[in-house]
């Protein structure tokens, strides 16, 4: 028995056994190659079937100036409309809402890097995981209606690698909303239009002297950016309420 050999209740040097198993079946693997290469050099050469070459489908030489389609314009042009003041592309206060106290400017406001992550419950964390995957800035909107309705609207904007930032930062939201403690404490349902979005209603939250407080949750990616979707009321929201305000603002992207 050697010093680094561990003994089992059974007195068997624990890892031995596994280490010449594990190399008669390299001898194994290693000895049928070679006899399988030994005959396949026996044998003559097997010619290659022909290749079947139908004519290409795009044109042999370059089109014409005159005949060449025309870049697309801006107006369609995801990446410029992007590139370009993202609190533009934000849902506009609808008629009648009032400005939001923490967002009171009617186009949408730039987000602060230190300002997003300390909405997260461990925000250094949150910093340091949002940083490795480049994020480039976010853009918010927010507005209240009625009594007691606050809809806040974020656009998480990644820089465009090959991190996927905005896909991996919706799969970590999305990891922890079946969740009771920390999320929705359901599945949700597939958002129309995307791949892996989906909306959530919260569970009614009450304690005794307060109003009751309703919450449902849409999220989304599009292109480098994730699409965070939110809504508060005193009273309860609706799925289609959740579901049509992201779909409006994915419309837009």
């Amino acid at each position: 028995m050697e010093p680094n050999d561990t003994v089992s209740p059974t007195g068997r040097p624990r890892g031995r056994t596994a280490l010449i198993i594990a190399a008669a079946a390299l001898l194994g693997i290693s000895g049928g190659t070679a006899v399988g290469y030994g005959i396949q050099s026996q044998r003559p050469p097997t010619p290659l079937p022909a290749l079947s070459q139908p004519g290409l489908s795009y044109p042999a030489k370059p089109l014409a100036a005159d005949k060449a389609p025309a870049p697309l314009p801006a107006s369609e042009d995801r990446r410029v409309r992007t590139d370009g003041d993202l609190r533009k592309l934000l849902l506009e206060r609808p008629e009648g809402a009032e400005a939001s106290s923490a967002y009171p400017r009617k186009g949408g406001e730039w987000l602060q890097f230190s300002d997003y992550v300390r909405q997260f419950e461990d925000g250094r964390s949150m910093f340091q995981y949002l940083a490795e995957n480049d994020l480039r800035r976010i853009a918010v909107a927010e507005w209240m209606e009625g009594k007691g309705r606050q809809s806040t609207i974020a656009l998480v904007q990644f820089r465009s690698n090959a991190t996927m930032g905005a896909a991996d930062h919706l799969g970590g939201q999305l990891s922890y909303m079946p969740e009771k403690k920390d999320g929705a404490g359901n599945a949700g349902d597939p958002l129309g239009g995307t791949e892996s979005g989906r909306y959530f209603l919260y569970p009614v939250a009450r304690e005794p002297g307060y109003l009751p407080v309703y919450q449902a949750r849409a999220l989304a990616v599009r292109g480098d950016i994730m699409i965070d979707v939110n809504i508060a009321d005193t009273k309860p929201i609706s799925k289609k309420d959740i579901r049509v305000l992201a779909e409006r603002q994915l419309e837009r992207l």
